[in-house]
């Protein structure tokens, strides 16, 4: 059965093998370099594509260091750079922002470094959005607006993957440590639609119903089993650990361990106050709340929602009052991955597409639950926004890379003075 669900995400993801016509190619690198010995030697770099919108723009410096290596790429009239590195290693790529022309800026003026490990693959693409504006920076109310701002979207789509994460646990006690992988699924797929040229809307919905189907494969063919066995928390726990680190591979060995950036064709800006963002982190956010509304209506007002409720408050009383909790328990799992699904392709919209990018997320998800208070959907909306605004606003004064490390400080200090979370429930104990 096993075999089954691994066959099932393969079969989505042969989808990789066609190189569509529109999708990025890796840049050629500069100077090779190699590593070993023999005949043919191995070359590493890391590379990207800078444009304004649809245009590539020339002239444009990154630095990449890393292991006492230092060297400057310079894009070219396609806007593509590349540094040959000397071997496998940890690297950071910093975008020279003094050398972008006049009237473009990053996207996210305080994200401007990258860092890239080589090892895996030969070859590491890196993304460094950037729009109309400019990189002059104004008053410190006008940073914490914007810090504020771009917090508050980033917590919406955490919210997302959040509220399935609470769901799932609330149902059957099981914390899914491949939750980060649906999160990934939904981004990659996302990604391939719109790289074959799809309608967004549509590749949109196509993404959502693979990922509410991924999630019932993993119900019906690993978890429900494991439930009915009898199988302890603790070794169901290891087996999500073991179905994480399987998919994440998988991924990696059809996706590459690039970054991709997801090309909507949407590349209009709005200005909010001091805040320029782009017209699709604006839909973004528009996305989320509905979605977050739709799935409130769903659990306070539709007897499905109240029966799932029911489950996630006494499994053994539900059932005997005639709820069919495996059904429940198999809804949640559905409503779990559309939700993580689509909270990847919207992080993906974000931040771009990486083979391990719900991975890397994984413990601020888990955070926002246990600070919103482990099993309450409500609690995981308020968890993901106040750590989506604390990572954000965080980077005022300390560097960009430590803003997980703060979120996850913020949450031990929480549950030090409130254990149960903002929104749970204090329960006695023996």
């Amino acid at each position: 059965m096993i075999v089954a669900l691994f066959a099932s995400t393969i079969a989505v993801l042969s989808l990789f093998f066609a190189t569509p016509a529109n999708a990025q190619t890796t840049p050629a690198p500069t100077p090779s370099a190699s590593a070993g010995t023999g005949d043919v030697a191995t070359q590493y770099s890391i590379g990207g594509i800078i444009r304004a919108g649809d245009e590539p723009v020339e002239g444009v410096e990154i630095s990449v260091e890393g292991s006492g290596f230092s060297e400057i790429g310079t894009t070219g009239a396609d806007g593509r750079w590349a540094v040959a590195v000397p071997g496998p290693g940890a690297y950071t790529a910093t975008l020279q922002v003094d050398t972008l022309p006049d009237g473009v800026a990053p996207r996210d003026p305080d994200n401007v470094t990258r860092d890239v490990t080589i090892g895996t693959t030969n070859t590491v693409n890196v993304l460094f959005p950037t729009g109309e504006g400019t990189a002059a920076t104004g008053s410190i109310w006008d940073t914490l607006f914007s810090r504020f701002f771009y917090g508050l979207n980033f917590g919406l789509l955490l919210a997302l993957a959040a509220i399935g994460i609470s769901l799932i646990f609330g149902t059957t006690g099981v914390n899914n440590f491949a939750h980060g992988e649906m999160l990934t699924f939904g981004a990659i797929i996302f990604y391939v639609f719109t790289a074959m040229g799809w309608n967004i809307l549509l590749a949109i919905l196509l993404t959502v119903a693979l990922s509410a189907a991924l999630g019932w494969t993993q119900d019906a063919v690993l978890f429900k089993p494991l439930r009915k066995r009898g199988v302890g928390l603790v070794q169901v726990l290891i087996v999500t650990i073991g179905l994480s680190i399987v998919l994440r591979y998988l991924y990696l060995y059809f996706f590459d361990g690039g970054t991709r950036n997801i090309d909507t064709g949407i590349t209009d800006n709005v200005t909010i106050g001091p805040v320029t963002v782009t017209l699709t982190s604006i839909i973004s956010m528009g996305i989320s709340v509905v979605m977050l509304g739709l799935v409130a209506y769903f659990l306070t007002r539709t007897r499905i929602g109240k029966a799932t409720r029911a489950v996630s408050d006494n499994a053994s009383l539900a059932a005997a009052s005639g709820i069919n909790v495996d059904r429940v328990i198999r809804i949640v799992w559905v409503l779990a991955g559309a939700l993580t699904g689509l909270s990847g392709v919207l992080y993906g919209l974000y931040r771009g597409v990486t083979w391990d990018m719900g991975f890397a997320i994984l413990l601020l998800l888990f955070a926002a639950v246990t600070l919103g208070g482990l099993g309450s959907a409500f609690g995981a909306l308020v968890g993901s926004l106040i750590i989506g605004i604390i990572t954000e606003l965080s980077t005022i004064v300390i560097p960009p890379d430590l803003r997980y490390a703060v979120a996850l400080i913020v949450l031990i200090g929480v549950l030090l003075f409130r254990p149960q979370g903002v929104l749970g429930r204090k329960e006695r104990i023996g």
